[in-house]
């Protein structure tokens, strides 16, 4: 197996030297430890399906020089072949159905690039890629503008203040008024826009793009041309450019939009506030150089992360971090098994014991990596901001806490109460153990909710929409060998039942057993018929809470 590239290859973009952040940021002198982590900028990439968010991941990676064959999920053969999307169901549908996590670096910026699943369907997993991911760049269709999986997950982010890039993505097809777009993304997203690169026509008529950081012209195959936009003199004695119609029409929307629109301030930008938006391209490449440019130059380094009793900051010399992931099988031959850990502080170095919050054990971390999708190679020292896959045997899952010696408990990894709750029939009775480690597995990953009801001896498993079920049917059946089908329930509502009244949560669960389940942490789950159930049981028992969130771990 290939090692993960270390790019030394320099982009395009980057032949111009970038600015470091503002000078404030480094006022304040810094150690060696926080020089390392300053250099970190772990990001995810979201988007609704189809906005071309997998090419856009693939097309980054190659303009950092990571990869030398940038796949993207339309091509065929080996171009087919997307490093981001590794498992057979993503590589047969064209779709994303779990997070991938690549680190590469370039220029002493060490990237940890989270791609995301983009179908609703797998809206859970997203979530808790966000919770470990420091910005985001949002891909829109520039056809289609804000959809609804963008909108929603537009939302997680605002809900931790995570800093976003816009890139409006297919500017080299039919799309909408980039006026138009800017107005729209301000208004649905409450956010202040201020362009960045601006295009050149669109559709049939697209040129080219202005990147107006460097005050540049791309033509429309996203490379340099030599001119800057704003030299009048050179523009009109290259072919034309002041009589060229798109150009002319770029440029004075341009000047309405930086009229009407704030310019860049990096301190908005990093607080939530506003965004900076990039037309391009990224099956053409148009653009994505210097959005790649923006992320190391704007996107923050590694953030303070929420946690009990406090939060816990970058600089604090202890090693601490969470799993926010879990993969199981990534390696076939090996059955391996491999917890994704954001390092939230301190100075990781191989062969460390970290103490597991949730069962109170210390592990030795003998054999820890960095990712390249489906590539590994091994992790020597990690800091603050680095994704660092642990292999294990079932001993941590997803909201579990490490520490290298303080106690304490990072916060907001939640599961959510599924909206659709099937019953799995083996098709082998014969295979009923190897169903179970399955759906233990699968469960620990965040693939699917499972549950064991406290009568009768089925398995439940609960997901967020159809697709999930697909997937782990799909994946028992190639990875465990074991073929399954799922039967409806008769359940409409799963909630997780708590109440400080102790005696009169165990009065409800001994009178409701035949409507109650276990999830895999053991802790009680109400499954309502029907919603009007679910609401007459919550009124007839005010003393319990019914939950339709619960924190992990």
């Amino acid at each position: 197996m290939a090692p993960i590239h270390r790019a030394s290859a320099t982009a395009d973009i980057f032949m111009t030297a970038h600015p470091e952040p503002a000078a404030a940021e480094h006022a304040v002198p810094r150690s060696a430890a926080q020089d390392h982590f300053a250099n970190r900028r772990t990001f995810a990439i979201i988007s609704h399906p189809d906005a071309g968010k997998t090419t856009l991941t693939e097309k980054l990676l190659y303009a950092s020089g990571a990869i030398r064959l940038a796949g993207h999920v339309k091509a065929r053969g080996e171009r087919r072949r997307t490093r981001s999307d590794w498992m057979e169901i993503e590589q047969k549908r064209g779709i994303s159905v779990t997070s991938s996590v690549m680190t590469f670096e370039q220029d002493g910026i060490t990237f940890n690039l989270l791609d995301t699943p983009g179908h609703q369907d797998f809206s859970e997993d997203t979530y808790r890629t966000l919770t470990a991911v420091d910005s985001a760049i949002m891909v829109i269709d520039a056809a289609r503008g804000i959809e609804s999986q963008t909108l929603k997950l537009f939302e997680v982010c605002r809900l931790r203040d995570i800093p976003i890039i816009t890139f409006v993505n297919k500017i080299d097809r039919e799309a909408r008024d980039p006026l138009e777009l800017i107005d729209e993304i301000a208004e649905t997203l409450a956010l202040d826009v201020t362009p960045a690169v601006w295009p050149v026509g669109m559709g049939v008529d697209f040129k080219g793009v202005l990147d107006l950081h460097e005050k540049r012209m791309l033509g429309a195959d996203g490379q340099p041309n030599g001119l800057s936009w704003e030299n009048d003199e050179e523009l009109s004695a290259h072919e034309g450019w002041m009589a060229n119609p798109a150009y002319a029409g770029a440029v004075e929307n341009l000047e309405l939009a930086r009229e009407a629109l704030p310019a860049f301030d990096l301190e908005s930008y990093r607080a939530g506030h506003l965004t900076p938006i990039f037309f391009g391209s990224a099956i053409k490449s148009v653009g994505v150089a210097e959005l790649l440019a923006a992320v190391s130059r704007w996107a923050p380094p590694p953030r303070t992360q929420p946690a009990e009793p406090g939060p816990v900051t970058p600089e604090r010399d202890q090693v601490s971090g969470f799993v926010f992931k879990v993969q199981a099988n990534m390696d076939k031959n090996h059955r391996d098994r491999i917890a994704f850990v954001r390092l939230c502080s301190g100075t990781f170095k191989r062969g460390m014991k970290l103490k597991n919050m949730r069962l109170g054990k210390d592990i030795t971390v003998s054999n820890p990596m960095f990712f390249f999708a489906q590539d590994r190679e091994t992790a020597d020292e990690a800091v603050a901001g680095d994704v660092v896959g642990i292999p294990n045997h079932g001993t941590l899952s997803v909201g579990d806490t490490l520490t290298e010696k303080d106690d304490l408990k990072f916060t907001g990894i939640p599961n959510f109460a599924p909206e659709i709750i099937r019953r799995v029939r083996l098709s082998d009775a014969m295979k009923a153990k190897q169903l179970g480690r399955a759906l233990t597995d699968l469960a620990e990953e965040g693939v699917a909710q499972v549950f064991r009801p406290m009568i009768g001896a089925d398995w439940l498993v609960g997901v967020v929409g159809p697709l999930q079920l697909d997937v782990l049917g799909s994946r028992i059946e190639q990875e465990y060998g074991v073929e399954i089908r799922f039967e409806a329930a008769n359940f409409d509502s799963a909630r997780w039942v708590a109440s400080e009244d102790k005696a009169e949560l165990k009065r409800f669960l001994e009178s409701n057993r035949i409507r109650l389940a276990e999830d895999r942490y053991g802790a009680p789950v109400f499954l309502a018929p029907s919603r009007w159930e679910l609401q007459r049981t919550e009124k007839d028992w005010p003393k319990l809470v019914f939950q339709t969130t619960r924190e992990r771990g």
